[in-house]
């Protein structure tokens, strides 16, 4: 079985006009990129109202390509904003309201996955999201906000050693023995 190859580009539209070059791994694209690459997938291009107009629209790359060429697919979102949560009402039997009469809309969109050089990548805060949040003087565009969700989770201060394991126990008349636990 062959790998995709996925383009080496700083972004969704060089991706696919003019990437650096196609690599399957982490450590091909970082050769073709000279430094270090994350992996990401974007949405491009217009929005369709159904999958048969996104596909006619981009059948060169999504039909009768090789397998080492599979690195776009059409993915269907929902158009505007996601509709606001609702609470439940635990009435007449019922916990959940009815739902909406119209569901909302969704569109169709073309995605392509590649390798991004870090230096491409948007800069964001060492902060943790919602401080960054906070600090920001203006509020942060759709972008930011993406980026921020999709960084590593990182702890508020480092997490402390255990002093026993999860199966261990202590000695309630002399705390500093441990003994296992049955």
């Amino acid at each position: 079985m062959t790998a995709i190859l996925y383009p080496v580009a700083p972004d969704a539209e060089a991706a696919l006009a003019a990437p650096k070059g196609r690599a399957a791994r982490e450590r091909e694209a970082e050769t073709l990129a000279a430094e270090a690459v994350v992996f990401v997938t974007e949405a491009v291009g217009p929005a369709y109202a159904s999958r048969a107009a996104a596909l006619q629209a981009h059948a060169a790359r999504l039909e009768d390509v090789t397998a080492e060429d599979r690195y776009c697919r059409l993915a269907e979102t929902l158009e505007g904003a996601p509709p606001k949560a609702v609470k439940p009402t635990y009435q007449e039997g019922r916990r959940w309201p009815a739902p909406p009469a119209q569901a909302p809309r969704t569109v169709w969109r073309l995605q392509v996955s590649y390798w991004r050089p870090v230096t491409a990548a948007a800069a964001v805060e060492s902060a943790q999201a919602r401080q960054a949040r906070r600090k920001a003087k203006e509020p942060l565009d759709s972008q930011a906000l993406r980026d921020l969700t999709r960084q590593p989770l990182r702890p508020v201060r480092p997490q402390q050693p255990l002093d026993i394991g999860l199966f261990e126990t202590r000695l309630p008349e002399n705390p500093n023995i441990v003994v296992p636990d049955e």
